[in-house]
């Protein structure tokens, strides 16, 4: 069977790109949907169904999230040796698998706190495997000249998921139930996995088997030896650290320093969401319209005016500076991923994909709790109006690393290693 994409959403899509790349990002679709739903549906089973804390709640978030800092490395590496098609139908199975168990444990009344944190943990492993495993597999999908075009498509699919994922969730669990939420949830990751079951991964030349911290090391040698990846990888930690640290003192902000009522709350939040849509709609005019180095630093120079935006606040309490801020925070990074994918892509050795994007999405969202434990340190201490001030010196140190780097400088996408298969 052939998937493409209807035309409002992923216009040009048919022509652009192959049918395998097609069923891929259909996949993704899915299973970020899926991802989204059981993140929502998990804090409202905890608080509702169980009658968990916030410190309760805040160890279910490090369970879902600490796949992320154990698995990326070994997965990448394993993507880098083996079918990478084959590594994220399974884990997209491992996570149905899992929200189902979690449907058959609420309606037979036995789900428990720490149930639901393991299960919740072993669901993010097919987020895990997508992260490292997809930007490995496009290459070999789509030609080079089409990169941007097949990351875009990702990314806008990603962004949707984000934005209507979570209310859908909260949704589900009100009309339906927490546990049905859950069987929708796993429904969908078995959908996204057959879709993968049907396609053809062309065949990567074979490689001797070598010690995993051999593996390691080199793909570690290559990212931090690497000139333009170097500074990228920079880039992202230090936005992810000042996004965190924002993160994890905005709502009790917004409600007690701009006086904003739950909903205002959620909209502002909201607002990034919409962001990450228009700025992955956006994405391939932007591309046309400037060289590629200055598409790289467009999500930056975003991060570091929303931040700016927010800081404003304090002088200016405002509901629109803070869902503007949110807005930029979806709109430019999204160009930023799209663009720093692609690099990555073209010109990383097909063998060495995998480890490369492991290392990168362990770093990146490794800097995620990081941030997070920054925010809760500073504002214990300072307040939370010292947590936007260095959120936002987070977001200028991301913008310097980068206009100062070789990659802004790039008029178009380098020739390297990641030659995909014909």
């Amino acid at each position: 069977m052939r998937f493409s994409f209807p035309h409002c959403l992923f216009p040009r899509a048919r022509a652009a790109l192959p049918a395998a790349f097609q069923r891929l990002a259909w996949s993704n679709l899915i299973a970020q949907s899926a991802e989204q739903i059981s993140l929502a549906a998990a804090p409202l089973v905890a608080v509702f169904t169980l009658g968990a804390s916030a410190r309760d709640t805040g160890l279910l978030q490090t369970a879902q999230t600490l796949p992320f800092l154990l698995l990326s490395i070994p997965l990448g590496v394993y993507a880098d040796r083996r079918s990478r098609r084959a590594l994220m139908a399974v884990s997209e199975g491992v996570r149905a698998l899992a929200m189902a168990t979690v449907l058959l444990l609420v309606l037979s009344h036995a789900l428990t706190l720490p149930l639901l944190a393991v299960l919740g943990f072993f669901g993010a492993t097919g987020t895990v495997a997508y992260s490292v495993a997809a930007p490995a597999l496009v290459p070999a999908l789509v030609a080079r000249d089409a990169l941007s075009v097949a990351n875009g498509r990702i990314e806008l699919a990603r962004s949707v998921a984000y934005s209507a994922g979570p209310a859908l969730g909260g949704l589900l669990v009100g009309w339906i139930g927490a546990g049905w939420a859950y069987g929708c949830a796993a429904t969908l990751s078995a959908l996204a996995a057959a879709l993968l079951a049907g396609l053809h991964e062309p065949q990567r030349a074979s490689a001797p088997a070598r010690h995993f911290m051999l593996e390691l090391r080199d793909g570690a040698r290559f990212v931090f030896g690497d000139a333009l990846l170097r500074p990228m990888l920079a880039t992202a930690v230090f936005f992810n650290l000042g996004f965190f640290t924002l993160q994890a003192v905005y709502v009790p902000y917004a409600v007690h320093r701009l006086g904003l009522g739950a909903s205002a709350v959620g909209a502002t939040l909201g607002a990034y969401g919409i962001g990450m849509v228009c700025g992955a709609l956006a994405a391939p005019s932007v591309a046309r319209r400037v060289t590629f180095g200055r598409t790289l630093i467009v999500g930056p120079f975003c991060g570091l005016g929303a931040s700016l935006m927010m800081v404003a606040t304090l002088a200016v309490p405002s509901f629109w500076l803070a869902a503007a801020s949110f807005f930029l925070l979806g709109a430019g990074p999204i160009l930023w991923t799209v663009g720093s994918t692609t690099l990555r892509q073209a010109i990383t050795p097909v063998g060495m994909m995998g480890r490369v994007s492991a290392l990168n999405s362990t770093a990146t969202y490794g800097a995620r709790p990081v941030g997070a434990l920054l925010g809760a340190a500073i504002s214990a201490r300072y307040g939370m109006d010292a947590c936007l001030v260095v959120a936002a010196l987070g977001f200028a140190a991301q913008a310097w690393i980068i206009v100062m780097s070789p990659a802004a400088r790039l008029a178009r996408i380098p020739d390297g290693g990641a030659v995909p298969s014909s």
